[in-house]
């Protein structure tokens, strides 16, 4: 009798099942090797033990079984991959997630998802996406299911952005076939310019800002280049001009004993980042969090803040 019947035949089910999930590094290494000479596993397993060994691994960490690994991981140009409907299984079967809903105008996919504790979130992909990404009309799935692959689209963005911990950064099937398709693509000899433009601030935007920037250097919590990187980061379609680049390492720390910035009210701060009309209301809101000395309470303006930018990233799209 070999080593996974032998340890399996003891862990009878009630039920009178009996599961085959490797108990150790021996017993999945047989099992692979079974595996790869069924003819009931995908092609990118049959005859190669090494990736059923591997697809059960990254299935283990996400909570799926080995068979269950190996009919929902995808490998797509050397990436694994989860299909669309087991990252959604997943999702729901965290206790983290609270719903997810789908629906589509005949135009439009929307994924509507609410973390427990969270506000709800939405992901769209219409069909305007899909030809700026050169997926609309394209021989294949988005000539003959357009409604599956806006619906597959939206999901992805969604659940990857909500629930990263329940997916484990795993990457959605669906999504990269597409982008796999796109780099196979012909390109065209004039792409025309990129759509992204980078507006520098105004020296009337910096002065308005400047004081709110000053604080966090001269309190010695950030350094004049790690504010620029955190408020580029929240702003990415804005610029320093060199000049004001050198203003802000121009700003020198307090000595120690200096007076420090006023104590930060944490209720009205977190009306203001709910309540914030724009993305440069919000940032100009959450500068302020730098002066917030309690860690749970940081914590809690945080979640207000990414969930209110959420919804004005979902409000754009």
């Amino acid at each position: 009798m070999n080593a996974i019947t032998q340890s399996q035949t003891s862990q009878l089910k009630p039920s009178g099942g009996f599961d085959l999930s490797p108990q150790n590094f021996e017993q999945a290494l047989t099992f692979s090797n079974y595996l790869a000479d069924s003819d009931m596993v995908p092609k990118d397993f049959k005859g190669k033990p090494g990736n059923c060994l591997i697809a059960m691994q990254w299935g283990a960490e996400l909570g799926l079984k080995p068979l269950q690994s190996l009919q929902n991981l995808a490998v797509i140009n050397g990436r694994p991959a989860l299909w669309g409907d087991a990252v959604i299984a997943l999702v729901l079967s965290s206790s983290v997630c609270e719903y997810v809903n789908e629906d589509d105008d005949g135009e439009t996919a929307y994924c509507r998802v609410k973390r427990r504790g969270g506000l709800e979130q939405v992901r769209t992909f219409s069909m305007e996406d899909a030809k700026r990404a050169g997926l609309a009309g394209k021989q294949g799935p988005w000539m003959q299911y357009p409604k599956r692959m806006r619906q597959m689209r939206a999901r992805a963005f969604a659940l990857r952005d909500v629930f990263p911990d329940v997916l484990r950064g795993m990457a959605v099937a669906e999504e990269l076939q597409d982008m796999a398709a796109a780099a196979q693509a012909p390109v065209t000899k004039d792409m025309g310019s990129a759509e992204v433009l980078v507006t520098p601030y105004t020296d009337e935007e910096f002065a308005g800002k400047l004081p709110q920037w000053r604080a966090p250097i001269e309190a010695g919590k950030k350094s004049a280049d790690d504010l620029m990187t955190f408020v580029l980061s929240k702003a990415t379609n804005r610029a320093f001009t060199d000049a004001q680049k050198a203003a802000l390492r121009a700003i020198k720390q307090k000595p120690a004993g200096a007076a420090t910035a006023p104590v930060v009210s944490i209720d009205p701060l977190a009306e203001r980042l709910r309540t914030a009309a724009d993305h440069d209301q919000l940032y100009e809101a959450a500068s302020l969090m730098e002066a917030v000395t309690d860690e749970a309470q940081r914590l809690r303006l945080n979640e207000i803040f990414e969930a209110r930018q959420a919804e004005l990233d979902g409000a754009q799209e």
